[in-house]
């Protein structure tokens, strides 16, 4: 008969931050603000994309009329480092004020390399302007 000894060591370990490329992804949560009655009584529509609590900081957002891409005026893709060490983002859209009233659907979409999209839509019909 053989017999194999083992012996256990106890290591002790250092709590640390993990780094962000040992950390599964976060989707961020999405909102869409609509233009203001105001702004639309001047003959333009800005929508506002925000997003918040992503990981990690190279989500990009992108926009969307009816499914079709629509190039933003300012989209902030480096996201901004919260305290707890999520990200925000945002972007804005400019429309006409006409191309505004056309638009059925307006979706709000991060994306981040192979991951499913994270979307959200605005229905231009459940706003009240």
């Amino acid at each position: 008969m053989y017999f194999t000894a083992v012996a256990l060591l106890t290591v002790p370990v250092r709590a640390e931050r993990v780094p962000e490329c040992a950390a599964p992804p976060t989707n961020p949560n999405l909102g869409v603000l609509p233009p203001s009655s105001e702004q639309l009584k001047q003959g333009k529509a800005t929508l506002l994309c925000l997003a918040n609590k992503g990981f990690p900081s190279d989500w990009t957002l992108r926009w969307k009329l009816d499914g079709n891409s629509k190039n933003p005026d300012d989209s902030r893709n480096q996201g901004l480092p919260g305290k707890d060490g999520l990200y925000s983002w945002s972007s804005s859209l400019t429309l006409s004020a006409d191309e505004w009233t056309r638009v059925g659907v307006v979706t709000c979409e991060a994306t981040k390399g192979s991951l499913s999209p994270v979307m959200y839509n605005l229905k231009r019909a459940d706003c009240s302007n």
